[in-house]
């Protein structure tokens, strides 16, 4: 929102306001996108499995290690909140605000999916996406974002005073506690930021708030990621369908999601191993 300066600027605030812009992370010493590689994975891969996600409703899934599994867009514009879990530590899950750091706000092709501290290791990898012409739009938009959060019943309650049960977090927790057989109260605390598969986003140029626009996905794009852990997996198909209007509600045409899962051919991965969790002693400077 706009806001009125309270204090007269300093003599310097030019010069302040002037200072460069550095980019936070120097992410040379990662490891480079091996396109050749993950495309080699990619060819001739068997189709293993499949799920549909119902409209306002989740869905969750598991791939192993060294799988890909594919989000696509199946009847019409619909956005994803997509939720990633070690399958076997749920306390290692997907770190949407690193990711961000490492890569951008939005996510295509060569980024990876980080997971939580103190593991901070690629839990997938992107390794193909129909939208990457996208690009950056005239608004500052992109797609598949990282930024924004999930659309909640909490929020919902908060600035509309009533409450809404197929929020992308109530369909996560629901497909979360389904799949593990806990209770709700269990699985809550364990639904996270998403990516915002298939979303359009970005921030207004003037005020800096958080925009959504109509999704530019169409029957038949896909994003392809590659499991680099065993993973657990939750996918929501947004209340908001394009999320061109609104979301939280009934009011969006909303429409199914595809899940898809595939296993390369046999010897194609040969050397290719699970990244191990992060080095870091975890002694926090205490000898």
């Amino acid at each position: 929102m706009a806001r009125s300066a309270q204090t007269t600027p300093p003599p310097d605030a030019a010069a302040r306001r002037g200072a460069t812009a550095v980019v936070t992370y120097a992410v040379g010493q990662l490891p480079s996108f091996d396109a050749a590689f993950y495309n080699a994975a990619r060819s001739e891969f068997t189709k293993i499995s499949e799920l549909i996600v119902p409209p306002r409703d989740a869905r969750a899934f598991s791939v192993p290690a060294g799988h890909f599994f594919r989000i696509v867009s199946v009847e019409g514009p619909q956005v994803g909140d997509l939720n990633l879990w070690n399958a076997h530590d749920l306390s290692e899950r997907f770190f949407s605000g690193k990711t961000r750091a490492l890569h951008a706000t939005h996510v295509s092709t060569g980024d990876r999916l980080w997971s939580t501290l103190p593991s901070l290791r690629p839990m997938a990898t992107i390794t193909h996406d129909t939208l990457d012409w996208y690009g950056w739009d005239d608004d500052g938009g992109g797609v598949h974002d990282v930024i924004g959060t999930r659309c909640d019943p909490y929020t919902n309650m908060l600035l509309k005073g009533t409450e809404y049960h197929h929020c992308c977090h109530s369909n996560l927790t629901r497909a979360l506690a389904a799949e593990r057989n806990i209770p709700l109260a269990q699985a809550e605390p364990l639904v996270h930021d998403v990516v915002n598969v298939f979303m359009c986003t970005g921030f207004t140029r003037d005020t800096h708030q958080y925009f959504m626009k109509a999704s530019p996905v169409r029957p038949g794009d896909f994003i392809d990621l590659f499991a680099e852990i065993d993973l657990l997996g939750a996918l929501s198909a947004c209340p908001g369908g394009d999320c061109g209007a609104s979301h939280s509600d009934d009011g969006a045409r909303c429409y199914p999601l595809k899940v898809e899962t595939y296993r390369p051919r046999e010897g194609v991965l040969a050397g290719w191993h699970s990244p191990p969790p992060n080095r870091y002693s975890r002694t926090h400077g205490i000898a």
